[in-house]
């Protein structure tokens, strides 16, 4: 843990913060190990280049045993504008991550006027972006879980079963592997419903011969999260959905190609998005290619032509071009990719070519 706090804070350094607050309850978990869930109380962790960090903590909140820093305890009762006043210098800047709420920075910059601000998210995303060895063993076994599940699909789903009967049994398994939950809401789509990129199962929509089932799924394993996409058929498919999925895998595969480290994050994008163009596809896949993805399934930084960054060694992230045609199909492929030291890594092992299934 205190690896990471020190590479949190020579970001600081290097964007010439001496003082962070950090509210993000999953980034205080990556720093400390200590989770909270404070819904709408005050609770932060401030980070100090001087070395001195100081918790703000709700006595609501149960901590089990020393933080290991100096610990500022308060109730409901106490004017918590003040408690974080008190417990930061109001002649320096303070940086502030992506989630604090503005329920509690604009009383403080009212406050103190003489406060400078600053966006700090990036000194602790920028490094939970970059996996450690523990985190990206625990990702290869959440994504092991999930290659297991998807695998047994193919033989589960027949024609005739509804969007929430794959949904649920889906779940269920993940359940019985010993995750604590799903990743996001488990994503089931039959035929018009696949065009739909956020499509929630419905309970009565049954699958029926020759349309495509887009199933996007993932698992929370000992707190880090998986995330894949496969498309089948059910029993046939048409000439033009054939193509859409193999013109997809392609995209895929083209993008997966030129990931290593130094690798501008843009250009992965535009392997893939150049394929799709070279095939009319464009108008039918305007989304990113990918995401970040750890202790939460959409982490800081993605996989787009806006993202002026380069692929560093311990980057996880998707790689899931589509061709959505609304009103008849869609067709997703996903895998996650780990930056190696010369490369990349697919996290997911499972055959991307399409499959007759049901």
């Amino acid at each position: 843990m205190n690896n990471r706090i020190e590479r949190v804070l020579d970001k600081m350094r290097q964007k010439g913060i001496n003082q962070l607050l950090v509210s993000d309850p999953l980034s205080i978990r990556f720093l400390t190990g200590i989770y909270v869930s404070p819904g709408e109380r005050l609770y932060a962790l401030i980070l100090r280049t001087s070395g001195q960090h100081t918790m703000l903590l709700n006595y609501l909140f149960y901590i089990e045993g020393d933080t290991g820093f100096d610990e500022v305890w308060f109730g409901d009762l106490e004017d918590q504008i003040e408690i974080i006043a008190n417990n930061i210098n109001p002649e320096e800047t303070l940086g502030v991550d992506k989630t604090w709420p503005a329920r509690f920075l604009i009383p403080l910059q009212e406050k103190l006027p003489q406060l400078k601000t600053v966006w700090g998210s990036d000194c602790v995303d920028g490094v939970r972006a970059c996996k450690d060895a523990e985190e990206i063993q625990l990702m290869k076994e959440a994504s092991e879980i999930n290659d297991r599940v998807m695998l047994m699909l193919p033989d589960f789903i027949k024609e005739g079963m509804t969007e929430r009967e794959v949904a649920d049994f889906i779940d269920n398994e993940y359940l019985k592997a010993g995750c604590s939950g799903t990743s996001f809401p488990t994503i089931v789509c039959f035929g018009e419903n696949a065009a739909d990129q956020h499509h929630e199962p419905s309970e009565t929509r049954k699958l029926k011969e020759g349309e495509c089932i887009l199933i996007d799924m993932g698992c929370v394993w000992k707190g880090y999260c998986s995330d894949m996409t496969r498309t089948f058929f059910c029993k046939s498919a048409s000439e033009e959905q054939i193509k859409a999925h193999d013109i997809t895998v392609e995209a895929v595969e083209r993008a997966e190609a030129i990931i290593k480290p130094g690798t501008p994050i843009a250009d992965i994008d535009k392997a893939a998005r150049d394929l799709m163009a070279e095939h009319g596809y464009t108008k039918y896949w305007t989304n990113r290619l990918g995401h970040f993805i750890g202790q939460e399934d959409h982490e800081y930084g993605d996989v787009s032509p806006l993202n002026k960054g380069v692929c560093e060694p311990g980057m996880i992230f998707s790689i899931e071009p589509g061709v959505y045609i609304a009103g008849e199909y869609g067709v997703r492929v996903e895998d996650l990719v780990l930056v190696t030291e010369d490369g990349c890594e697919l996290l997911n092992k499972v055959d991307k070519k399409w499959q007759i299934i049901g």
